[in-house]
């Protein structure tokens, strides 16, 4: 059986050092803002009618919680990551219940063409929600995970290695990019399966969702193959202790190190504020977004932190997409 492994150097964590962080053993990491907020992520009620179809031209993309996204464009309507569960855990573990609600039901979402699912962490493929969604919606996953969902009863799998595509209409072709991660679901089965972002292009435009990555030389890459991209979304949180995470999830200051190496334009900020999955406040990561953009002298609007349910509409023009948030 094949096992993935990040193809860059990195510090990598042991199950002994995680017990010891859960278990509060050793020193503890202050937060970098001691005074920072402990809120979750906004929110707002997506109504169907808003979803109902991809527009006219260009794609609208809805931020649905954590890494979870609808993008709708070129006739077509894509989820990424969804997860509407109320955990994202095997086990409804109280620390890991969601803080932020969807912003709309499974039952309000379009006709779904196909699902990205990035890994197989219970935070990114969550199986009672693609059990609702219809057993039968086509999915494409990293490369390793298609005969394992297989067996979960899912008929319509397909896993992508780094770099291959696939077209799914006749106007819009994935891709799946490199991230630096691992991923399990049991103490028995880590790195079983890739990791990956997704590139998606079509209807004028190159979207991208960079999926779970700690920091690394896959967004240099991306951003000499495929750039420049027009959309990224891109995660800011679960990053403390960072002795621990820093392999595997970026900080705020580090994804925006990523969001100029891939060469986006504009960028929206996920993995925060939905669920509490590491130890820094839930509403830091924000806040040292901005500080990190200040720092660098970087337009504060060109990589945001949304709320849940916000939408975006990125639509082609005559040199490149012009964005515009819509709420």
């Amino acid at each position: 059986m094949k096992i993935f492994e990040n193809p860059w150097p990195h510090d990598v964590h042991r199950l002994a050092d995680i017990l010891r962080w859960k278990l509060r053993l050793g020193p503890q990491e202050k937060p970098e803002l001691p005074d920072a907020p402990t809120t979750a992520a906004s929110w707002r009620v997506v109504a169907r009618e808003e979803i109902a179809s991809p527009p006219d031209a260009g794609w609208r993309v809805t931020w649905l919680g954590h890494a979870s996204f609808l993008l709708q464009g070129g006739g077509v309507s894509i989820l990424i990551d969804p997860v509407f569960s109320e955990f994202c855990a095997p086990l409804p573990f109280p620390g890991l219940r969601r803080k932020t609600p969807p912003p709309c039901g499974i039952d309000d979402l379009p006709e779904i063409d196909v699902i990205l699912l990035t890994h197989g962490h219970y935070d990114h493929l969550d199986l009672p929600t693609l059990r609702k969604i219809g057993r039968e919606t086509k999915i494409i996953i990293a490369e390793g995970h298609a005969d394992w969902l297989r067996g979960k009863g899912f008929t319509n799998v397909s896993e992508l290695a780094w770099h291959a595509s696939v077209e799914i209409s006749t106007d819009i072709r994935v891709t799946a990019t490199p991230a630096q991660h691992f991923t399990a679901r049991s103490l028995l089965d880590r790195n079983r399966g890739h990791w990956c972002g997704w590139l998606i292009e079509g209807a004028g435009c190159k979207l991208w969702h960079a999926g779970d990555s700690g920091y690394c030389a896959a967004f240099s890459e991306i951003g000499a193959r495929y750039g420049p991209v027009d959309f990224g979304m891109i995660p800011i949180g679960a990053y403390q202790p960072r002795r621990i995470m820093r392999a595997m999830h970026m900080n705020p200051a580090e994804a925006v190190r990523a969001f100029l190496e891939s060469r986006c334009r504009r960028a929206v900020a996920m993995h925060w504020g939905t669920f509490q999955l590491t130890d820094e406040p839930l509403g830091e990561p924000p806040v040292l977004l901005e500080k990190a953009l200040r720092e660098r002298a970087l337009d504060p609007g060109i990589f945001t932190a949304p709320g849940v349910g916000d939408p975006w509409r990125v639509m082609p023009g005559e040199n490149d997409c012009r964005t515009e948030r819509l709420v």
